[in-house]
């Protein structure tokens, strides 16, 4: 019988699989301010599903909570939370940031959830936890706007923000290193033409993310790049990122999955959209664009996903079908 992590290599590696690698992924709103309640939500969720690899939802303040930022939930069905307090307002609050302690505090909780996750699911099941990108940290930290008018009035100031963090990522992810993980799911935000040009970006962005990316365990095989954001993603800035696979919203945005496919060398992770079909639509509206995203890909270096995150209100019936049709997907 073909293992999670054999057929998630041979789909990597574009060799033929005994049936496409399937995923799906959403927050825990609530259970994820918890360790034991966000490891016992995730696992319920991949033993009632049987998927080949488990992403580690946290909310998205998990890394700046000892920063002094302060979020809630406030019913939003991707499970998201809105922030009430950030932690940057002047320009000169980027260099007052000092890097985190990964053993203590919002850091120390999740490390304590990933133990657990992987102590309870086992090497059988490939797990990764989610690492937000410095430049989506930082604009987390002072909010879109502001962080926009700190680059371009500031920038200097940011760069220094941004080494902070990026720094306190790499201590997090060393002490991942020791967790048993497969991976890490690394969360790309801003990277899109509505909010920065790409010449931005490359200075803001990307050399902080291959810092991260090289700090990685040399343990890990299964590293999943999100580019999130449904309009303009600069999907060519990040073909050369040392990753093993790549997702997006192929349903929503360019390029379309085989055009990624072709540009991209290793596995496309996608097929699915989100919203439509998979919240809003029918079982058989699912088989039918995974089916689509099949013959788009040939079957090979691809994974069945959506987009991003399922919303926490998506009929379990659709959940079914996607767990389901990766059956047929020969």
């Amino acid at each position: 019988m073909t293992s999670k992590r054999e057929r998630l290599e041979k789909a990597i590696a574009g060799e033929a699989v005994d049936r496409v690698p399937v995923a799906l992924w959403r927050h825990w709103p609530g259970d994820d301010q918890r360790a034991a309640d966000l490891a016992r939500s995730t696992v319920e969720f991949q033993r009632r599903y049987d998927w080949d690899f488990v992403k580690i939802s946290p909310s998205s303040s998990f890394c700046l909570t000892d920063y002094g930022v302060q979020d809630e939930w406030v019913g939003n069905i991707e499970g998201t939370r809105n922030y009430t307090r950030r932690a940057i307002g002047r320009t000169l609050d980027w260099t007052n940031l000092r890097p985190l302690d990964p053993k203590r505090g919002a850091l120390g909780r999740q490390l304590e959830a990933v133990k657990a996750i992987t102590a309870e699911l086992g090497a059988d099941v490939p797990a990764i936890q989610t690492i937000f990108s410095p430049l989506a940290q930082a604009r987390n930290l002072v909010g879109g706007d502001g962080l926009l008018a700190h680059i371009r009035t500031a920038p200097e100031r940011v760069h220094t923000g941004l080494n902070t963090i990026t720094e306190s990522t790499v201590r997090f992810i060393e002490e991942l290193g020791r967790s048993g993980l497969a991976g890490i799911y690394y969360a790309v935000q801003l990277a899109n033409y509505q909010f920065l040009t790409e010449d931005e970006y490359r200075v803001f962005g990307r050399p902080y993310d291959l810092r991260i990316l090289e700090a990685l365990s040399g343990k890990w095989w299964f590293n999943l790049l999100h580019l999130h954001g449904d309009e303009a993603p600069m999907f060519d800035v990040f073909t050369d990122y040392p990753v093993q696979a790549i997702n997006w919203h192929d349903r929503d945005a360019k390029p379309d999955l085989a055009t990624g496919k072709s540009r991209f060398p290793g596995a496309v992770c996608g097929g699915l959209s989100h919203w439509s079909p998979t919240h809003t639509g029918t079982p058989n509206e699912i088989r039918e664009q995974a089916r689509d995203a099949f013959r788009q890909t040939g079957g090979r270096r691809f994974i069945l996903a959506t987009g991003c995150v399922i919303m926490v209100t998506t009929p379990l019936s659709n959940i079914r079908a996607v767990r389901e049709v990766a059956d047929e997907l020969v």
